[in-house]
């Protein structure tokens, strides 16, 4: 009976770790999707959809800063793409997008994966200078 509740636990253990696995796999595929459907609009210049891929709050911080509209806003940024996707970390509802050439980092709403900044360079011993952030 003893080894049968042991064999019952091991089982269990496997299959949490397996969905958990899953569930991070998963996120990382989404978060993967995101930043590569940021990067196409961001590419064709097709900033209203660049926009749709930002965080409300990197969208409000943008149109304060430029005093117009996200989608004029980024036009005048001079922000380019970043490239492949080379490496995707989630922590959470955290992720982080390393590309190419970019940087770029995302937040979970209800909709799903955001830009909260892109245009991010990394400076050693200090956080990542972005160009496009919220606030």
């Amino acid at each position: 009976m003893a080894g049968r509740l042991r064999g019952t636990a091991v089982v269990i253990v496997i299959a949490v770790a397996l969905s958990g696995c899953g569930a991070v796999s998963e996120r990382r595929d989404d978060v993967r999707a995101a930043t590569v459907a940021f990067e196409k609009a961001l590419g064709a210049r097709d900033y209203a959809r660049v926009c749709r891929g930002l965080a409300p709050a990197t969208v409000e911080e943008l149109e304060q800063s430029a005093g117009a509209p996200c989608a004029q806003a980024l036009g005048e940024e001079s922000l380019k793409p970043g490239g492949a996707v080379r490496v995707v970390d989630v922590y959470g509802n955290q992720a982080r997008a390393v590309l190419a050439e970019d940087t770029l980092f995302l937040s979970h709403f209800s909709a799903g994966w955001k830009v909260v900044a892109a245009g991010c360079t990394p400076r050693p011993g200090t956080p990542y200078q972005c160009q496009v952030k919220g606030g």
